[in-house]
């Protein structure tokens, strides 16, 4: 068990989510995964974790849910796309929409949100992945025209998957999101904005969401646990934490690169 599985098993052992049990139906265990962002090093170690965990603890019905941010700022985002769109057809994988997936999808086909992506949300080390010089196409012909070559170089397949992202998921008392919920609002009725976008307003609140949130969008240090949310994105792109939360019916565990 690493340290933070002993850690979130004395929180969760404490009462802090304990209420929410059981967490999921009988025969269910699911594997949710924080925010890549083009670290396809630490996702494929952290496949190996799943996979040899799998191997000790068979299930009936293992799901891997993704939480989104497949893209930007870590150095490989193609290979991420490729190794999920593979993996995808080998078991059963929920794929949700992060906020980057989204920018990066409406960049395609708007310029102003392509720079923005570009230049301030990481997309320029998404582009240097799929193959393309950036510094190069603006020396000699300008952002259209390195948009152009974006699309051009954009696999079919790549473009399939991200515009099939899921904007949420729900498992027995476990609801998953990429960024959380609008707190007041029916998790049946939340907006895909809050869904994907939503800060401050959620992380603050201690109300009720009807089920336990799992999400990701806000980089922490550590696993942030509370009574109605827990927060997975551990900032891999720079600290090289990739995290997976297990959810199994009556319990809770972690793991994790780094």
């Amino acid at each position: 068990m690493t340290r933070w599985s002993e850690e979130i098993a004395q929180s969760f052992h404490s009462g802090e989510c304990g209420h929410w049990l059981p967490f999921l139906p009988e025969g269910v265990r699911i594997y949710a995964v924080g925010d890549v962002h083009g670290r396809a090093d630490l996702m494929d170690r952290l496949f190996h974790k799943i996979d040899h965990d799998l191997a000790k603890r068979p299930i009936v019905r293992p799901i891997c849910v993704f939480l989104g941010d497949y893209v930007d700022r870590g150095p490989k985002s193609c290979d991420v796309i490729d190794s999920l769109i593979r993996r995808g057809s080998e078991r059963e994988f929920v794929f949700l929409r992060g906020n980057h997936e989204a920018v990066a999808i409406r960049s395609l086909t708007d310029v102003a949100i392509f720079e923005n992506w570009m230049r301030r949300l990481g997309g320029l080390e998404t582009l240097v992945s799929y193959g393309i010089e950036p510094k190069k196409v603006l020396s000699e012909s300008g952002v259209a025209e390195l948009q152009l070559v974006f699309r051009e170089r954009l696999p079919d397949a790549h473009l399939r998957f991200l515009n099939g992202l899921q904007s949420s998921f729900s498992c027995g008392k476990v609801f998953f999101a990429h960024a959380g919920v609008k707190p007041g609002v029916a998790l049946s009725r939340q907006s895909e904005r809050d869904l994907l976008w939503i800060r401050d307003e959620f992380l603050s609140s201690t109300l009720n969401f009807e089920k336990l949130v799992v999400h990701g969008h806000t980089p922490v240090q550590r696993i942030d646990m509370r009574s109605n949310r827990i927060n997975i994105d551990t900032g891999a792109f720079v600290t090289g934490h990739l995290t997976c939360l297990i959810v199994d019916r009556e319990g809770l565990s972690v793991l994790a690169t780094g």
